[in-house]
């Protein structure tokens, strides 16, 4: 069934508003069709080839952040959905390992922030990584063990800090933003078309298989001109991309590891949602795209660095039950900083994803 009959479908079924309906609908632990997802590795009639700007990142920056030469990209839109480009795993054999070390690794060290802090005292998080990953590489999938700091991860804010609680960015809440992670941003921002494009802002989400991300629009930033861009690693999941209005039913589409998602112009501001984490659908623990190791021969002068066996191995077993997204947004229009007044006044609809437990059933609910 098209992605578009299976949302007409369920909407005709009337009650509860369109985009909430299909994000229950795969929430569904039992008997979940999947035909009406629109997978980029094998494009349908909905998806339209989109131009990059080819001429914008040289071959040469292209290779220092890890990527593929951008003529070798392949970048798609949707029908309905102006501004959305989809560009399936762009990244070097090898490349996206970097990534997924430095959001387990480097990335939640202090100073910068994760949701840990709300709990653990500073001293109690200040090496996630050294105090999880003994444990992350003897763990048994088959029992079931308390959970290690990193599996109890599920976000990291760099960068401009978002606050949870007033939905904002503010001045005084900051911490240099990574600079390799800002080179990777600049070059895919650059190919879409958003040359000036600088990253101040990144959310990390950690997701596993009974996480789900809420309904909700990112709209914190002061300036919307600017894309958001979106990098998934490790298991798959489902995105839902929606309207201006939650009674405009979604389209769901697969994002796959090392897939890149650009939400600008129209689609910016677009209700958006991740119902489902789902397991590798090529049948095996890691997507085949982890399988290969940084070349040895992989030159210097990139920000991507090689990772140890033993470094991947805690990172394999990791991946082995979760996903990991990066979110990058540029908060402020160019040339210009925040207001006097650090008091922003966009409120967001934002809100973080959440897990089905009992743990979590006193939260606000996050499709909020």
């Amino acid at each position: 069934m098209e992605a578009g009959a299976m949302a007409a479908a369920l909407v005709r079924e009337g009650g509860e508003d369109a985009f909430r309906r299909l994000f229950r609908f795969y929430r569904r632990r039992d008997g979940l069709d999947l035909r009406g997802v629109v997978d980029f590795s094998a494009p349908g009639s909905q998806v339209v080839r989109s131009q990059l700007s080819i001429s914008s990142v040289s071959d040469q920056d292209a290779y220092r952040a890890g990527l593929q030469p951008v003529r070798q990209w392949k970048a798609y839109s949707l029908d309905g959905y102006p501004g959305f480009i989809f560009i399936p795993n762009p990244f070097l054999p090898g490349c996206q390992r970097h990534w997924v070390k430095q959001c387990l690794k480097l990335y939640p060290r202090k100073p910068n922030v994760c949701n840990l802090d709300r709990h653990m005292t500073a001293e109690e998080t200040t090496d996630l990584w050294g105090r999880s990953k003994e444990q992350l590489r003897r763990k048994n999938s088959s029992k079931k063990e308390p959970k290690s700091l990193l599996e109890k991860l599920r976000w990291v804010t760099l960068g401009y800090h978002y606050n949870w609680d007033n939905k904002i960015y503010s001045a005084d809440h900051y911490t240099p933003f990574p600079i390799d992670l800002a080179f990777l941003s600049k070059q895919v921002a650059a190919a879409c078309g958003f040359q000036s494009f600088k990253a101040e802002a990144g959310i990390l989400n950690y997701y596993h298989f009974d996480s789900s991300l809420g309904i909700h629009v990112d709209e914190s930033e002061l300036d919307h001109s600017h894309p958001l861009l979106s990098f998934s690693f490790g298991q798959s999941s489902i995105f839902l991309l929606g309207g201006l209005k939650r009674d405009e039913a979604p389209t769901a589409m697969f994002m796959h590891s090392g897939d890149i998602m650009v939400m600008s112009g129209f689609s910016r501001l677009l209700y958006h949602a991740v119902p489902r984490v789902l397991p590798n659908l090529e049948g095996t623990a890691l997507p085949s795209c982890l399988e290969l190791a940084l070349p040895s021969d992989f030159p210097d002068g990139s920000v991507i660095e090689h990772s140890s066996e033993e470094d991947w191995q805690v990172c394999a077993k990791y991946l082995q039950t979760s996903r990991i997204n990066m979110t990058i947004r540029q908060v402020l229009p160019d040339g210009q900083s925040f207001p006097e007044d650090s008091e922003q006044t966009a409120v967001s609809k934002d809100s973080y994803h959440q897990e089905d437990s009992k743990a979590k059933r006193h939260k606000p609910n996050a499709d909020s």
